[in-house]
């Protein structure tokens, strides 16, 4: 699936377009469609913790969100072997509007909670 970033990924202010693939129910891969050598790894933050922030309005308006979109939020995680030493970033995460096909990154500065490098080992087993 395809979408539009209404808003640079920091560090990838180029990237404009961007695929979604699905690996499996926790994972997905983000492409950026003008360069064929970058990927991200995403992963779904709901699985790991309680996660919850609110879309500052002028994104919900880029993105077209209203009550009822589709929406997926994901955080890119940097994968490490073992796996649990992997890190995820919880305080960039990504929303993705598949009725309009949108996509930004939000940066939860206002949420200190949330880390910008946490191991996925510190959420197992909870």
């Amino acid at each position: 699936m395809k979408f539009d970033m209404c808003v640079p990924i920091l560090g990838f202010e180029n990237v404009k377009e961007v695929t979604l693939e699905k690996i499996d129910d926790t994972l997905m891969i983000m492409k950026p469609t003008n360069e064929e050598n970058i990927s991200f790894a995403l992963i779904d933050p709901f699985i790991l913790r309680n996660y919850d922030f609110e879309a500052p309005d002028d994104i919900q308006k880029l993105l077209e969100i209203t009550d009822k979109s589709n929406i997926i939020v994901l955080n890119i995680v940097l994968i490490q072997s073992p796996i649990e030493e992997s890190l995820v970033n919880f305080a960039g995460p990504f929303i993705f509007n598949t009725d309009t096909n949108k996509a930004a990154q939000v940066i939860l500065s206002h949420s200190p909670e949330y880390g910008v490098a946490e191991k996925i080992s510190s959420f197992l087993n909870k």
